[in-house]
């Protein structure tokens, strides 16, 4: 467990504030922290909007925070309450000035399926101490907010503790990725920080291989290559494709991730403009997500399992060899692919690499075990449909006849990691059908109806797994999660962005952590 977390019995002398996460004010209902609560009996009568929002008093030379969920008796309630109220009340605590904060937990609570209290409140604490890798670079003093954390009333046991520490690591990452500036986090700065971060040196159970250079690129990820060709002019702009791998044991699930990592998005020839432009070095928050899901494995280690990863890293510009409107590029699937709007070109930039995941799976026969995934912060119609901080998940047929967005949508509930479900219909695969005897399929539709979800077939016929549905004799199930939602809302900070969902739903051990 991280060193400087700790999980305590009883307030002691090491902290120098409490943060109490509560749904009422009866001090019964805070365990250990029970003797906290004349603290706030002043509050309690003359301060009527006591319970509301967070409060700070002082006992006995110690901050006292009282930061509320609310009731929760409502039945749209979930479990990001319990998140939020911790985040509030450890920033407040912070503020206060304290360096040794203890967090102590709700014991009783309105017990609502799927509300896991106990994680929710460590994330939603350990959230507010992140600091963001350019300012811990710029001030290394400054690289961490506490000296010490405490969790009291946690149920549970350092490996327990662990499971929960390996998600907020897959998030720092996922963070240090998506909220590093453009040049900060060029594709060969995300190289170096993946390689750093899963070196042999540190006994890292991923493997990395990077997949770079103009020529290998138009061999092997045509579509990507397109989108590099005026960006890969400037040496630290120029694409590449990390590739990453875990595997333990007999495996018996199969996994695969495509990662869009646009580091900066300009729109190429369809070139953004004012505000629309601000923000677009999120546009890597796919690449990012993949990162931080191989960090959550490294550190948890599930047992008889494969993942496989492929962060698609370019830069979309704009200049004399930009890739261009009515230009037709044959994908690693062999599909003519009319561009129509340089600014899709994340679906460009994974198509390859799908299709690269696709033949493995197929060379190898692990269809019957295997669930690809293409994660990408991809649409302002997700944005626009569902809003932030939910991820939007689209099934192709595989998928959706064993229930997984579903499924992955009642994991993410578990711990504040929201999802919605989109349905892959029929006009979907209508709006990317070729027009001209010249090309096989259009890189977006004219219509800006279904504007997340015919992404999804063009991804599928791109790469060829639309082959591979259903009615197939060796179908693949595949999943599209658009993140836009919840990862691109520049400037506020991005939500979990459906790894926890993953973790939860692929990674969780009930037997070796008793439960969440």
């Amino acid at each position: 467990m991280n060193s400087n977390i700790y999980l305590e019995r009883d307030i002691t002398t090491e902290y120098d504030s409490v943060v109490l996460v509560a749904t009422g004010s009866d001090p019964k209902t805070w365990g250990a922290a029970e003797k906290l609560g004349p603290a706030f009996e002043p509050f309690k009568r003359l301060d009527k909007s006591f319970g509301k929002d967070v409060t700070l008093t002082v006992q006995d030379d110690v901050i006292v925070v009282y930061s509320p969920t609310g009731d929760m008796k409502r039945d749209y309630d979930d479990v990001r309450s319990f998140m939020e109220a911790a985040e509030k009340g450890v920033k407040r605590a912070l503020n206060s000035g304290s360096r040794k904060p203890l967090v102590a937990l709700p014991t009783e609570f309105v017990p609502f399926d799927g509300f896991n209290v106990d994680s929710s409140v460590v994330l939603g604490a350990l959230k507010s101490l992140y600091v963001s890798l350019q300012s811990r670079e710029f001030a290394p003093q400054n690289a961490s907010k506490v000296e010490r954390i405490g969790f009291l009333n946690f149920n549970g046991d350092d490996d327990r503790m662990t499971y929960i520490l390996s998600l907020e690591a897959g998030q720092v990452v996922f963070r240090d990725i998506i909220l590093a500036d453009p040049e900060r986090m060029t594709p060969k700065k995300v190289e170096e920080y993946i390689n750093m971060l899963f070196s042999p040196a540190h006994a890292s159970p991923v493997s990395v291989k990077v997949i770079s250079g103009k020529s290998v690129l138009e061999k092997s990820y045509p579509c990507l290559a397109a989108v590099d060709r005026c960006a890969e002019q400037v040496e630290r702009h120029a694409g590449r494709v990390i590739l990453l791998e875990y595997s333990d044991g007999n495996p018996e699930k199969v996994l695969g991730f495509v990662g869009k990592g646009i580091t900066f998005d300009a729109g190429g020839v369809n070139l953004k403009t004012g505000s629309s432009i601000a923000g677009m070095s999120r546009d890597k928050g796919g690449a990012a997500a993949v990162a931080g899901i191989f960090q959550s494995l490294a550190i948890n280690r599930p047992k008889n399992i494969r993942v496989l990863g492929a962060l698609c890293l370019v830069r979309n510009s704009i200049g004399a060899d930009a890739y261009m409107i009515d230009e037709v590029i044959v994908s690693r699937a062999g599909q003519r692919i009319r561009v129509t709007n340089t600014d899709a070109e994340g679906r460009f930039a994974m198509v390859d690499a799908l299709a690269e995941m696709k033949e493995r799976v197929l060379q190898e026969k692990l269809e019957n075990k295997t669930h690809l995934y293409t994660i990408a912060t991809l649409t302002g119609a997700a944005s626009a449909a569902v809003g932030p901080p939910y991820s939007v998940a689209v099934d192709n047929g595989v998928a959706r006849r064993r229930n997984n967005s579903m499924d992955l949508q009642r994991a993410g509930e578990q711990l504040g990691d929201m999802i919605e479900i989109g349905r892959l219909r029929r006009e979907d695969f209508k709006a990317v059908n070729s027009k001209t005897p010249d090309d096989d399929l259009l890189q977006t539709s004219a219509s800006r109806h279904r504007g997340f979800q015919y992404p999804v077939a063009f991804l599928m016929r791109g790469s060829g797994l639309d082959k591979y549905d259903s009615d197939s004799s060796r179908p693949i199930a595949y999943t599209h999660l658009d993140i836009a939602p919840a990862a691109a809302n520049f400037p506020d900070a991005p939500n979990y962005a459906a790894m926890n969902a993953i973790n939860y739903r692929y990674f969780y051990e009930p037997n070796k952590y008793s439960y969440i």
